[in-house]
């Protein structure tokens, strides 16, 4: 495919053949003879609306273009109000009816976080974030001590917990019947 820089004796050749009334894959086809391109119909068509030739109606037609006739506008759709109004009687198929319920208390922590950046945390600190729901409010961590592997102190350990110890996996029947035979 050759670049869109056509020479100037291409694009002469191409409003000569375009005078003549020949169609856009003719003019392709000749063109491509006389100077040994392998431009395509799309290319002309294109080069030939960038030099202005382009016109509504094909090379050749002596008639005028073709009018378009104007888009109709749409209509306004209607408002949720309106549509509201119009379909009441339906609403209680439509939507369904959810009665209010209280929003349940959520578990609070007494312990006391040290509001501690990220750089500052140790290794051994808690992680449990604070902060970070306003626009450009930091985030903090709590920063007290770790309750055992976990990446939180105890307060927030059972926090995200829950309240119930964490359950110990039982021991394999395997793993009892080699202690027992020991």
């Amino acid at each position: 495919m050759e670049s869109t820089n056509w020479p100037p004796a291409h694009s002469d050749a191409l409003r000569k053949y375009f005078a003549l009334g020949m169609s856009y894959a003719e003019i392709a086809r000749a063109i491509n003879a006389e100077f040994n391109t392998s431009y395509s119909r799309c290319a002309a068509i294109g080069r030939a609306r960038r030099l202005g030739l382009g016109t509504a109606c094909r090379p050749g037609e002596t008639t005028t273009p073709i009018s378009i006739p104007a888009l109709t506008p749409r209509a306004q759709p209607q408002s949720l109000h309106k549509l509201g109004e119009r379909y009441k009687a339906m609403a209680k198929w439509l939507v369904p009816f959810f009665e209010r319920v209280e929003a349940p208390k959520l578990r609070c922590v007494d312990a006391d976080p040290l509001h501690l950046s990220l750089l500052a945390l140790e290794s051994g600190d808690c992680r449990y974030p604070y902060g970070g729901d306003g626009e450009g409010e930091a985030i903090t961590f709590c920063g007290r001590p770790k309750y055992g592997s976990s990446s939180y102190c105890a307060a927030h350990f059972h926090l995200t917990r829950g309240p119930d110890p964490v359950p110990q996996r039982p021991a394999s029947a395997a793993a009892l019947r080699v202690v027992e035979a020991a």
